[in-house]
């Protein structure tokens, strides 16, 4: 079977994905109200060396057909469901943002099938303080008042500084694509209830976790991580924000390179 052929069966099945590349299976995973597409930058460079797997997880862009529950365990779930239907025991994941907290619920939940683990500008939990608290309660009222695509300039406007106006549209064009009413839901599951502290420690396989200098939110969060799991190795990437793997892919994939090569 082709492979159009086979991911047009697989899809009809599970996630939508796209593979690229060959060499040690390398994991993908996109952040909340984005897509696989969000990764376009390195996939070129990475698919030299690595089978890469792309998907658009459970309620995001081609795999919005799948129905709730959209919480970190279903999308971990379905993760490791993909991995079977690739007939691959075991791959690499990195995860960006929102994708992060998904590659860590899939290595607590299935160990064995994470063997390296690339967490860029995640978060452990996301509401340590009051202010956060309040933030927290602020942001699915302010997504349902703006809709997509106004929220979407919003937060780019806010966290992603640095991008040229040619790869903050392209994002921007990502994040306005999605269904409200599908992101409502996943904000609340995947980003404010999400909490891997008290789990951290049993992540065991080899860890990078990345973030940008002046994305105070991250750093901390980064933090957090990297005293949780064992072994974990922290880089802060110099004057970085949120979008660092869009703003200095070069330098993002220098670091993660050297890292996955081990």
């Amino acid at each position: 079977m082709d492979s159009a052929k086979k991911q047009d069966l697989l899809s009809s099945e599970s996630l939508y994905f796209n593979e690229r590349g060959s060499g040690p299976p390398l994991l993908l995973v996109h952040g909340l109200m984005a897509t696989g597409e969000m990764f376009e930058p390195i996939t070129g460079q990475l698919a030299s060396h690595h089978h890469l797997i792309i998907p658009d997880l459970r309620g995001h862009g081609q795999s919005r057909k799948l129905p709730p529950p959209y919480t970190p365990t279903q999308m971990a779930s379905d993760l490791a469901r993909l991995l079977d239907n690739l007939s691959i025991e075991s791959a690499a994941v990195l995860g960006d943002s929102m994708g992060g907290a998904i590659a860590q619920q899939f290595a607590l939940d299935y160990p064995k099938r994470c063997n390296r683990l690339v967490l860029a500008s995640t978060y452990t939990y996301n509401f340590v303080t009051f202010g956060d608290k309040v933030v927290g309660r602020l942001i699915p009222f302010v997504v349902r008042v703006l809709g997509m695509r106004r929220f979407a300039k919003l937060a780019l406007t806010l966290g992603t500084r640095q991008l040229s106006k040619e790869r903050a549209d392209r994002l921007a064009g990502i994040v306005a694509g999605q269904d409200l009413k599908l992101m409502l839901p996943a904000l609340r599951e995947t980003v404010i209830k999400f909490d891997s502290r008290r789990r951290l420690s049993e992540i065991k396989c080899p860890t990078l976790i990345v973030a940008g200098s002046i994305d105070h939110g991250d750093i901390r969060q980064a933090k957090m991580l990297n005293d949780g799991i064992t072994g974990s190795k922290l880089i802060i990437m110099d004057n970085a924000d949120h979008a660092l793997l869009w703003g200095h892919t070069d330098e993002f994939m220098r670091i993660v390179e050297e890292f996955l090569k081990g």
